[in-house]
């Protein structure tokens, strides 16, 4: 009797899941369209206490059509509604620093994947949450990734020392300031694992204030400049062993971003 009343529980809990999700999610054809999209609440975020995520804009970038669940989770993480089981749609509730735009110079906006029947991504929609939000459109922003290598010296989070990477600072440079209706640029340094996180993450804020700095100075806005330290928390490699073999294997992990909308 206590299984099968037990069983009956689940299976009320799926049920009652299932119908909370009808009610809120938008009727998605085998395609992955919609003639009318349901957005949730903002004040139904589930997920990153509450608050959703400022994303990393070359992540973002990369999100299109074909991408499979799995490779937009590996993008953007789960998405921050409880939607239910294999559902059609994720939504996201992202920030961004717009200087001059938004709230507060940050703007608001949530983000919208249709799935088709395979649950392949196959569309996607902004909607701007806070008043004069400005939402990408995927076909705006720029990632450049830089190697720290070759940017700084050992330990090091100044430019005195630059040979390799002296070029690609001085074309990117260039670039934006030929960019027309540029809005924000998010230089994010990143660090390898060794050492402690506190050391990381000041090493990667100063590495990327440094690049702030560098394209201030070579004319880019400081306006629509801002510097951010991810420290060790985004590794693209993961690497064992020690020693010199360990630290080059582990390079592509120190790096700096440039995210350009």
């Amino acid at each position: 009797m206590k299984l099968f009343q037990y069983k009956t529980g689940i299976v009320a809990v799926a049920a009652a899941l299932a119908l909370t999700a009808c009610g809120t999610m938008s009727n998605v054809s085998k395609d992955g369209t919609a003639s009318n999209l349901v957005w949730p609440n903002v004040d139904g975020v589930k997920f990153d206490n509450d608050q959703g995520t400022f994303p990393v804009l070359g992540a973002l970038a990369q999100v299109r059509d074909g991408v499979t669940r799995d490779q937009l989770y590996y993008l953007l993480g789960r998405p921050h509604f409880a939607e239910g089981f294999r559902v059609k749609e994720w939504d996201y509730l992202f920030h961004f620093n717009t200087p001059g735009q938004g709230v507060n110079n940050i703007s608001t906006c949530q983000y919208k994947v249709l799935f088709d029947n395979n649950l392949i991504a196959r569309n996607f929609y902004w909607k701007p949450v806070t008043e004069g939000s400005v939402c990408p459109d995927g076909k705006q922003n720029e990632s450049y990734t830089l190697s720290a290598d070759a940017l700084f010296a050992f330990d090091r989070s100044d430019l005195n020392n630059v040979t390799a990477g002296r070029t690609e600072l001085s074309n990117l440079a260039t670039h934006l300031k030929s960019r027309q209706n540029l809005t924000s640029v998010t230089v994010v340094g990143h660090t390898d694992r060794l050492g402690s996180e506190a050391y990381n993450q000041k090493l990667s804020q100063d590495r990327a204030q440094t690049i702030v700095n560098y394209l201030a100075a070579q004319g880019v806005p400081a306006n629509l400049l801002q510097a951010r330290g991810a420290g060790k928390s985004q590794p693209v490699v993961q690497c064992e062993g020690s020693g010199a073999q360990l630290i080059q294997c582990l390079a592509p992990n120190r790096r700096v971003e440039i995210n350009i909308q």
